[in-house]
């Protein structure tokens, strides 16, 4: 089963039109009461979610590990190639310096550890406040190996394709999908928004997650709203160009098109002032500014622009009062994770980063105005799939299912969720060079946190099609 583009016809195009032109949440779908949480009205009641994707496909192999002698020799036979060019784990001793973990759910014969440069997340791991879900990837049915091979069951179109499995993964659709399962769980949620703008909110530019049929993402940079220039100071040193552009924005005669990007214009600059109003400072007076990251291969200490997205997540969550928000759908991003050369160097650096700003992130939700935010946020990763467990030399090739985390006080964390696949070639989820058939469907790690945000289960299909073709609906990893 796929999720079919909606028909776009002249009278979808005008009520679209119309639709945009209001903030009001009052004509759209669900409230939060309809989503089957009787308290959601209360002042006290907020939850938001984050989508922490990280772009290029992130080596899961690299990312978790299977440390068992088994699985460890395996890992050390296929993926030291030897030389400079090695891709195993950067370190010193047997082990390359990996952080072992330990599963409160035990798995017969298997130890596990983490990336060295994840130290901050074996923390939060260790903590209780993260866990690893694994082997996920865009599935429409469950698949076997024999299934995949002779092609005996629908399969997500476009297989290791960068911009189509991006797409799938936020989706549902491969590239050219107008509606995101984060947009969709906006549509459900925004009634219970006093304003309907701050339901999804993109802090990495446009993203296909966070478009729903009635909710539209709203883009913030690191100062937050982007401001139109020239409309509330002199344009080129001149008061009349100011005045000018304010009469030209503010026209609009009878042509339909004409009137939408004026209310595209107004609203912008109205949503523009509301945000700036409402969201925390960045610095001592407001949300801190993060310090800096250490990158691990050249000792280094450097800014981390994904930790000063979160400061922007964080400064947004802060004024969901003034928002009137109860429900908000956050997508940030890392990006370089295409990593078919020098991985061994560049995952590292990568891997700290990531670290390093869910970590910074954990501590400001701890505090922020005073009260303990993290049972309310819950953030996660996603990629646009695995990679390959052989090597290319000094680096990997695109994959498919993937190991992912999920952060948050509300996380029934120091686990690991569904059955770690075997290390190595040709075993029964090899669909070729060691790339990974998942055994979890990104509907059932979506379905399990749209639960926790209040979807009831009756409504879990509306934003997860392909849901009704798997039988765990709910992987555990969430206490709601």
């Amino acid at each position: 089963m796929t999720i079919n583009a909606p028909h776009f016809s002249r009278r979808r195009f005008l009520g679209s039109m119309l639709t945009l032109a209001g903030t009001s949440a009052a004509p759209f779908a669900l409230n939060l009461a309809a989503m089957g949480n009787a308290a959601a009205q209360s002042a006290g009641d907020y939850k938001a979610m984050v989508c922490l994707f990280l772009n290029g496909g992130n080596d899961a192999f690299n990312t978790v590990l299977a440390t068992d002698s088994a699985s460890w020799n395996e890992y050390l036979r296929v993926r030291n190639t030897g030389g400079s060019d090695s891709i195993h784990l950067p370190g010193t001793g047997e082990t390359g310096g990996v952080l072992p973990i330990v599963p409160a759910t035990a798995q017969a014969g298997r130890s596990f550890a983490l990336h060295p440069s994840l130290g901050p997340l074996k923390e939060l791991f260790d903590g209780g406040r993260a866990a690893v879900v694994a082997n996920v990837g865009t599935l429409i049915a469950p698949t076997t190996l024999a299934q995949y091979k002779a092609k005996s069951v629908a399969l997500p179109p476009k297989l290791f394709s960068h911009n189509d499995q991006q797409s799938t993964w936020q989706s549902g659709q491969p590239e050219g999908a107008s509606v995101g399962w984060g947009g969709r769980l906006g549509d459900l949620a925004v009634a219970g928004n006093a304003n309907a703008m701050f339901t999804t909110i993109s802090a990495a530019g446009n993203t296909v997650f966070l478009s729903g049929q009635q909710v539209r993402q709203f883009q913030v940079g690191q100062a937050g709203a982007v401001p139109i220039r020239g409309i509330s100071a002199n344009l080129y040193g001149s008061a009349a160009g100011t005045s000018a552009l304010q009469a030209i924005l503010a026209d609009a005669g009878n042509d339909l098109i004409e009137q939408e990007q004026k209310s595209a214009v107004q609203r912008a600059i109205s949503s523009q002032s509301i945000l700036s109003g409402a969201m925390l400072a960045a610095g001592p007076t407001g949300v801190p500014n993060p310090t800096s990251y250490i990158n691990p291969a050249t000792g280094v200490a450097a800014t981390n622009p994904l930790a000063v997205q979160l400061q922007t997540v964080a400064r947004i969550i802060g004024g969901r009062s003034a928002l009137g928000a109860k429900r908000q759908v956050f997508y940030v991003t890392l990006g370089g994770f295409d990593t078919h050369d020098r991985q061994k160097i560049q995952q590292a650096d990568l891997m700290a980063r990531l670290a390093h700003a869910l970590a910074y992130f954990d501590t400001i939700l701890a505090a922020l105005q005073g009260t303990d935010l993290r049972r309310q946020v819950t953030t996660f990763t996603a990629s646009d799939f695995g990679r390959t467990f052989t090597s290319n030399g000094d680096g990997t090739d695109h994959g498919w299912g993937a190991h992912h985390f999920v952060v948050g006080g509300a996380v029934r964390g120091r686990d690991i969720y569904g059955a770690f696949p075997a290390s190595g070639l040709g075993h029964a989820l090899d669909v070729g060079s060691g790339s990974l058939l998942p055994t979890i469907s990104v509907d059932q790690y979506g379905a399990t946190l749209a639960k926790w945000f209040g979807v009831p289960d009756s409504q879990l299909g509306e934003v997860f099609p392909n849901l009704a073709n798997f039988t765990q609906r709910d992987l555990g990893f969430m206490s709601v």
